[in-house]
């Protein structure tokens, strides 16, 4: 698996939100991740901050980690709500407290840094059974949109990757195109 990442020359791209929310609407990401308006979570990639603006208004603090600063500076000259921290660095080596996060996200991002290491890292950021929530790119599906089908997972191959990392899977959905995971970190 190749772990590209979006480039950011195209960021407008990601705000066309007829084209996103036909892949994710920002109701079913608020049921998956479920938040609280005092959790502090996280949008591991989250690029120009489309989900992560869907995300904000409903939790106290949301962590923007993004490896490319350049999409934290698209990020900053379309505006960033009060509550959300930008945070460049990569998903496997995070700058944040150990059991910091009720929850975290990945919209269409979990393809490009999907690993052992990084499912790891998240499991120490997490609160003992925090939330996940990963929307992303399936290997089922027909590559008409998104990254070309070689680059990704399958639902069943996450699912073993969260499983192995001590994870709890609470909800699995297969689209055309796209899947949906939600699961609760190890318990301490």
């Amino acid at each position: 698996m190749g772990f590209h990442t979006f480039d950011a020359e195209r960021a407008d791209k990601l705000e066309e939100a007829g084209k996103r929310y036909r892949f994710l609407s920002a109701e079913e990401l608020l049921w998956a991740l479920s938040p609280s308006d005092d959790d502090h979570v996280a949008d591991f990639g989250s690029g120009t901050g489309f989900f992560t603006d869907d995300v904000a208004p409903h939790v106290d603090t949301v962590h923007a980690v993004d490896v490319q600063e350049s999409m934290h500076d698209y990020y900053r000259e379309k505006g960033v709500p009060d509550n959300v921290e930008l945070v460049t660095s990569g998903v496997g080596d995070l700058p944040l407290a150990t059991g910091s996060l009720d929850g975290a996200f990945s919209t269409m991002t979990y393809h490009e840094f999907a690993s052992d290491e990084a499912l790891a890292e998240i499991a120490r950021v997490l609160k003992s059974e925090g939330t996940l929530a990963i929307v992303d790119w399936a290997a089922s599906g027909d590559g008409s949109y998104g990254p070309p089908v070689d680059e990704r997972f399958t639902a069943e191959e996450a699912v073993d990757a969260l499983r192995e990392a001590g994870f709890t899977v609470t909800h699995e959905a297969v689209r055309p195109e796209t899947f949906l995971l939600t699961a609760t970190a190890p318990s301490e």
